[in-house]
């Protein structure tokens, strides 16, 4: 399982609990509210640790695309056929800017990096 969806699922048992949560307030159940407010901590505590992978995994792959020796902005002319463009530079990554990778690297327009020159 992907950390999205990993997430995602934390996501939605945190929703259920707050909403369990505020139907044992209403009938003052002491018990289910100190076990949904525990549920609650433990949910957000995983939570954290996934959103610190996630962070980790995308900065170890901006610093390999900042890692290659070349890059440069995408044409109009070469979006249009970018399957042309992959196959003819072998390790080529394009980053699109309004993807997290692209966001991370604070880029404007799609950007192409690869070991070589294109």
């Amino acid at each position: 399982m992907s950390i999205k969806e990993q997430t995602q699922q934390l996501k939605n048992r945190l929703d259920k609990c707050k909403h369990k949560l505020e139907a044992a307030r209403s009938r003052a159940d002491d018990d289910m509210i100190s076990k949904f407010t525990n549920e609650i901590d433990e949910l957000k505590i995983q939570l954290k640790s996934l959103q610190g992978k996630q962070d980790y995994n995308l900065n170890k792959e901006r610093k390999k695309l900042l890692d290659m020796p070349f890059s440069r902005e995408i044409t109009k002319s070469e979006q249009a056929d970018i399957g042309k463009l992959k196959k003819s530079v072998k390790g080529m990554v394009i980053v699109h800017p309004m993807t997290k990778l692209g966001k991370l690297l604070h880029l404007d327009v799609m950007t192409g990096f690869a070991p070589k020159k294109f």
